[in-house]
């Protein structure tokens, strides 16, 4: 093994084995020989002489940084925040100075390489590109279909992918290169990481270093692209132009194709003008409910309405209200929200052999998984979630969709508990299909109150009946959940 030494800017050394990098478009990637980082250089050999370039490495390894304490001069609130967006983040963790100028950070965790595989796939990083383009999904489904994860694992590491670049964004970062290149992801465990984030975007102290990839980057920011640098009118990478590339993310992979890329091709003499003008100044959503000029080529697809209201909504705002107009796009946090929300809505499909393997449940008149078909037979109790706006008065702000075994947490329970990295995730109680009867089994509440008025301990259940209303906690901003039973 051909070691070489390479020395931090804080006087620390580290050792990375100098064999074959793995070479992207900025930089070399060296391993250490434990693999447990990397060591990465930048190709440009006056990258170290770039003052602002150094400022910026400086302050996204303190300030800026979720993954260390402020304790220790990072920005999280405290250890367990900052090893929560430690597995989000792949963060650098230091600057090296000799013998070429370049970062160290930690190695992507092994799951998000191919273990196994033919010779072109086993060793590759889960770029998501291997699970969004046509081919590369039908081969899966034919050869490794458990790679593909179900849709309840899409969920998890979307709202992952969320929850990252909210906290980027409440801290006035921006990626300015969110796409599959940057956002490794393992559907087979719903986990997601960003990487490159040495080049991260402060609007007025750090301008970007590069515009985005293909098919991420922001109608607006291709349609000034031939404009000066300096010239005001250009658009240039920034949080609002991470909320396209984010909302593009969602639908390429949830559905299999991109938002923009319909059957409708812009005038253009060549296929690089033309591509301009459809995902620049001519770009329309593929599934415009009042333009249908760029509908998917696929004769039979599934809608974006399909992964419920709060998504189709965010999808709408997102490629028809603001695709021209980016102040008003949806936030990644609307996007945190309106997964968390929707994953209370998804159910089992029934069909075995489906590769989706949940469903969102949001049409009591038709409930059919939209990825195979299959029509769901049998009841399934609805939750209306009702907590408390004023003395008596009981408004409605959430639902849950009932399938076997589903966990009840603090965040169903309590009106103003959001499941953030530092909530409590122990389960409080569950549902169950028992001789043909639903009920709802108590584990550590202290104080579920059944229909008629009787306290439900824990190791106790209660039925779930059409029209009941069980009292989730007599606590403090504790949730009525109503009854309801749909049957199909």
């Amino acid at each position: 093994m051909n070691t070489e030494k390479a020395t931090l800017k804080d006087g620390r050394t580290i050792e990375f084995v100098h064999d074959q990098p793995r070479s992207g478009t900025m930089k070399e990637v060296y391993f250490t020989p434990d693999r447990k980082s990397v060591v990465c250089f930048y190709k440009d050999p006056c990258a170290g002489s770039d003052a602002n370039r150094l400022q910026r490495l400086q302050m996204i390894l303190g300030a800026y940084n979720p993954t260390l304490p402020q304790s220790h001069g990072g920005a999280a609130q405290n250890d367990i925040e900052a090893d929560y967006y430690r597995k989000l983040f792949c963060w650098p963790t230091g600057i090296v100075v000799q013998p070429r100028f370049g970062l160290v950070t930690p190695a992507y965790p092994s799951n998000f390489f191919f273990p196994t595989g033919p010779v072109w796939l086993k060793g590759e990083e889960k770029n998501g590109m291997w699970f969004i383009g046509p081919k590369n999904r039908k081969w899966f489904e034919k050869n490794q279909p458990s790679e593909l994860g179900s849709l309840i694992q899409h969920f998890s590491l979307c709202l992952q992918i969320a929850r990252a670049v909210a906290r980027l964004h409440n801290a006035g970062l921006a990626h300015s290169d969110l796409s599959h290149n940057n956002v490794l992801i393992d559907p087979s465990k719903g986990m997601s990481i960003i990487i490159d984030i040495d080049s991260l975007v402060v609007e007025g102290l750090f301008p970007p270093d590069v515009l985005g990839t293909k098919g991420y980057i922001a109608p607006e920011v291709l349609s000034t692209i031939q404009l000066d640098l300096k010239d005001p009118k250009r658009k240039n990478p920034n949080a609002r132009t991470d909320q396209h590339a984010l909302a593009a993310f969602f639908y390429w992979y949830l559905l299999g194709r991109h938002p923009l890329d319909g059957r409708r091709i812009p005038p253009g003499n060549t296929a690089e003008e033309q591509d301009l003008l459809a995902f620049g100044s001519q770009a329309i959503f593929c599934e415009h409910p009042s333009d249908s000029s760029n509908r998917p080529e696929e004769k039979q697809y599934v809608p974006c309405s399909a992964l419920g209201p709060l998504l189709y909504d965010l999808f709408i705002r997102a490629f028809v209200k603001s695709l021209h107009s980016p102040s008003d796009r949806p936030t990644a946090l609307e996007w945190v929200r309106g997964f968390v929300k929707t994953w209370d809505l998804l159910i089992p499909c029934s069909n075995s052999s489906c590769l989706h393997k949940w469903f969102v449940f949001h049409n009591s008149t038709d409930i059919r998984c939209p990825f195979c078909g299959t029509r769901f037979k049998g009841t399934i109790p609805f939750l209306k979630l009702r907590a408390e706006s004023r003395p008596g008065q009981w408004a409605m702000d959430g639902q849950l969709a009932v399938y076997n075994q589903l966990p009840i947490f603090k965040w169903h329970i309590y009106s103003r508990v959001f499941p953030s990295p530092e909530t409590d995730r122990t389960r409080q109680a569950y549902c169950v299909f028992h001789e043909g009867k639903w009920f709802l089994v108590n584990e550590k509440l202290t104080s579920l109150t059944s229909p008629g008025g009787n306290r439900v301990p824990p190791g106790q259940a209660v039925e779930l009946k059409d029209g009941a209303q069980i009292r989730f906690s007599q606590e403090h901003n504790g949730r009525i959940a109503e009854v309801q039973m749909i049957r199909s």
